[in-house]
This record gives structure tokens, sequence and C-alpha cells, in this order.
């Protein structure tokens, strides 16, 4: 770039940029060939091209007439910039005081003046005037506020304190600045003002007053101690932190509030006595009342266990009748029999009924055993005893229990995912399993699958047997752990109605829960979660 483009491309940004009226005025034609937009807006111009497109093209000055403008742009070239206050008349007609600043230079020979309007000067004394009145307003607010104000620099030096502030701390006029704003705070346990200053300084916020958890008291010059409720504010000066403090003695409030609580406590004191009064005379009828709910309630749960001991007795009755009946029936049908097998060679014969009679038997133990075990549990006979348990040996001895339970082409498929030991009861969870596994293959067809996975993660045992049987209905499902119930699709099934209500009985002893979820014709799938220690709990 030329020295020539360069100082073109500075001209045209001083005078594109500038603020004020910047132009260039031609001596020798009498007008100006050059404006700013901002200069020709403060005459009144629309734009800069407006303004050169006037057939004067130049200054409307009221008090310096055409020999005084001449005088003055000669007197320029000869001694240098001129500057002079003047009036100039805006397009519209409007007056306004400028400072005028002229300058000479010469291009090609020819005079030309650089010509500076600004109105910084009027807009100084303004905006002087207005900061004296804020100055003045503050002063006034700040002499007179009915709290205290402290203004105190970052090191906690006080910078400034109103009439108020010394009014509150007993100090002399003036006595506050200088001080650091530690030594009005009383020394407390526990409380490090220093601190807290610190802190604040580091993150300063504005803090509203009631804040402060707990009481605030501050410290006079004589010593003495008054409550008071404290908020800050902050502001930045020449890059310091300044920390305005807001007291306000609250000590009239603390008294009031005493007296209040004094009073609230005399009435609570006259409240009491009469509701005591109130109290021994209505005592008797409250006893009487008393005394008729309570045997109302023992009508009422006596009345409920009839009711459920019927209930108890009638399924009792329907499944003895069914379960006793059968077993029986073929023990003394198989007995009949073997009654006419005399001779030796009928050996296979007699020992075909003889297991009959003994698996008829082995059903009437098993009934009888459930009916133990329920009055164990509710006598609170039935303890769960922890122990080390290696859980895939259990799973797998059970499985191999009722596999002479399956009927012709059932499988039980199962799935163990728990490498370490446990500590649990194994007898309990062995009654669990089986008689969860029997239930499955008991409901479910021939050709079916059982499947059973157990899975140990996070301290507790799940556990889940699902069947291809023959399902629960959504109504029966909500009565399955109540004692002898059985579901309405399943009565021609052998059983007690009690496998559930056991096991149920032994995960409370556990802390376990357990879960059913099932569907008609598709199969049931119960869920067990146990949980368990990895180590013994001595």
């Amino acid at each position: 770039m030329t020295t020539d483009s360069l100082a073109q491309a500075l001209a045209h940004t001083l005078l594109a940029q500038a603020t004020e009226f910047v132009g260039v005025y031609d001596g020798t034609r009498g007008w100006f060939t050059q404006v700013n937009p901002a200069g020709a807006q403060l005459l009144g111009y629309p734009s800069a091209p407006a303004l050169l497109a006037d057939p004067t093209r130049a200054l409307r000055t009221p008090l310096l007439s055409s020999a005084n403008w001449a005088a003055l742009l000669d007197q320029t070239r000869r001694q240098g910039p001129q500057v002079l206050e003047t009036d100039l008349t805006r397009l519209d007609g409007e007056t306004l005081r400028a400072r005028l600043e002229l300058t000479y230079f010469a291009a090609d020979g020819a005079p030309y003046y650089l010509v500076r309007l600004s109105q910084q000067q009027d807009r100084l004394q303004e905006a002087e005037r207005e900061l004296a009145q804020s100055v003045s307003r503050f002063e006034a607010i700040f002499a007179n506020a009915t709290i205290g104000i402290m203004v105190c620099n970052r090191a906690g030096t006080i910078v400034s304190a109103n009439q108020m502030a010394d009014q509150q701390f007993r100090y002399q006029a003036g006595e506050l600045v200088g001080l650091c704003i530690d030594a009005l705070v009383p020394t407390m346990p526990g409380r490090n003002h220093e601190q807290l200053r610190a802190s604040f300084n580091a993150r300063p916020s504005v803090r509203a007053m009631g804040g402060h958890r707990g009481e605030l008291e501050a410290l006079r010059k004589d010593g003495s101690v008054f409550p008071v409720e404290v908020s800050l504010s902050y502001f930045y000066l020449d890059e310091e932190l300044y920390v305005v403090s807001y007291v306000l003695d609250i000590t009239a409030k603390r008294n009031a509030d005493r007296a209040l609580l004094a009073e609230q406590q005399r009435v609570e004191r006259l409240n009491a006595d009469l509701e005591q009064k109130v109290a021994d005379r209505t005592h008797a009828l409250l006893n009487t009342l008393e005394q008729l709910e309570q045997r109302q309630d023992e009508l009422a749960k006596a009345l409920a266990a009839e009711q459920e001991l019927g209930e108890l007795k009638s399924r009792f009755v329907s499944m003895a009748s069914h379960e006793f009946r059968t077993p029986l029936t073929a023990v003394l049908t198989s007995a009949s029999l073997i009654e006419k097998y005399p001779a030796t060679e009928q050996q296979d014969k007699r020992v075909r009924h003889l297991d009959r009679i003994r698996q008829s038997v082995n059903h009437l133990n098993d009934i009888l055993e459930e009916f133990l075990s329920v009055g164990r549990i509710e006598e609170g006979k039935v303890l769960a005893r922890p122990a080390r348990l290696r859980l895939p040996a259990l799973v797998q001895d059970v499985v191999a229990d009722v596999q002479g339970m399956l009927k012709p082409g059932q499988t039980v498929v199962p799935a163990v995912n728990c490498p370490a030991d446990v500590w649990l009861d194994a007898s309990l969870l062995r009654k669990i399993l089986v008689n969860l596994l029997s239930n499955a293959i008991k409901y479910s067809g021939p050709d079916s699958v059982v499947s059973l996975r157990a899975q140990c993660q996070a301290g507790q045992l799940t556990l889940s047997v699902q069947d291809q049987g023959v399902g629960i209905s959504p109504e029966d499902q909500e009565h399955l752990f109540e004692r002898f119930f059985r579901a309405r699709n399943v009565t021609n099934v052998p059983g007690t109605g009690l496998g559930l209500y056991i096991i149920a009985k032994y995960l409370e002893l556990m802390h376990g829960t357990i879960s059913l979820q099932s569907t008609l014709e598709v199969g049931t799938t119960v869920t067990i979660t146990i949980p368990y220690e990895n180590h013994s709990p001595d």
C-alpha cells in the first residue's frame, strides 16, 4: 500500500467512525467537500450527501458574519489551529452551542480546513451536574439512613460509616473509620469472623437480612453486646473490592419476641389447665367408650377367627375327604387283592400291590408331614440356621430326588450360576426347591420341560421354576398362599393346598420374597429371592 493510499484510508476511517462533526472545508470554493455521517446528523441533515447537496454547504453561524468567518480562516492559515465557542443553527432552525476547531492544511496547492464541532463541553457540564446531584442524594441517604451502614475494603478496614452506625456502636463521629470490622464482632467459640470475611472476599455475593443461621451479636465500644441482623453487598472501585454492611439493631424486636413468647406460654398454660379440667370430667366417659370399643374389637376378631376357622375346617374336610380316601382305598384294594394270590408263582403280583400300598402310605406320610410343618411354623419352632452351602450340589441333589415323579417324556433342566459358596439354611432351601419342582411336574403334562434357574449376584439368590403346565387364573392367583387353597382347574389333581403357604413361611424365616406369573394353558413361573452372605455370620 502506498503512502497516499494509506493516508486516504486513514482519512476515510476517521471521517466514517467519528462520533462528532468532522468535515473538510474548501477555502477556495467556500464550502464543504467532505462531511462524516455523524456530523451531518448533528446539523439536522438525514445524511452526509444531503448536506453536500445543500447549495450553501456551509455552517450557519449567527454569531459569525461572512467577513468574520473569512478572517477566522485567514487567522487559522497564518497562526495555526483555532478553537472557539459559538452558536450553530440546525437545518430545522434549532440553535445549539458547540466548540468549533479549525485546522489548516494544503492539498495540490489549494487551501483546505479540517473543521470539528463538539458538544462535549456541554455534556461534560451536564454530567458533572448530574454527578454532583447524585453524590448529594447519596450523602443524604447514607447520612440519614435509619440503619447502620459501613463500607470496608478487602482487608476489613472501615473506610466509611454513617451516623446511625456511630450511634449503634457508641462511637464518636468518625471514630469507626480506620477500625477493623473484626473489632465490632464479639469473640464466640467456633466462629472465626476473619475466616468468614476471607471467604466472602473470595466469593462475594449479596446476602439478605436474616440469611445467617443462628443469632448474630455485635460488640459496642464499651464492651456490651446487642443483637443485630446484617445484610451484605459489595462493589468494585478501581478494581478494588469494597464490602457494604447494613446493620439493624433488633434489641426491641428481640424483647418483643420474648414478651410474645412469655405471653404465648402463659396462654398455653391456661389452655393446658382448661384441657386438664375437661379431660378429668370426661375421663369416665372415655374409659367407658374405650371399654366398649375394646369389647367390640374382641367380638369382631373372634367372629373373624371363627369365620376363618370355619372356612379352614371346610377346606380341610374337603381336602382330607379326597386326599385320605384315595390312598386308603388303594391300600384296602391292594390288601384284598394280595389275599387272592396265595401261590408262590404269584409273588410278582403280590409285590406290585405291596408297592402300591407303600406308595399310598408314603403319600399319607407326606400329607401328615405338611400338616406337621404348618403346625411347627405357626408355633415358632422352625428357625433358619444358615451354614456354608454349595448351591450347584444342592440343586443337583434335588433334581435327582424328583426324578421318580417325572411323567413320560418330562425333563428338568437346571441352570445354576453360583460359583462361590453362600450362607443359607440348606434344609429350608431344599424343601422349597422340592416343593416348587413337585408342583411344576404335577401340573405339567408328559413331554414337557421344567426349567430351574439360579443366579447369585450382589448378595442375593434368585431362583425361578418355570413349567409348561395348566396355569393359574388371575382370580385364583390372589389366594394361592392361603392354607388349603387349591385352584379350581386342578381340583382333580392330588394335593393339600399347603405347599405354597409353607414356602412363603420358610421365605419369611429367610427374609426372602416370592412372586408368581401364570397364564392359563401356557404355564407358570415362580421366582423367589433370598439374601445371603458370603462368609459365616459369626
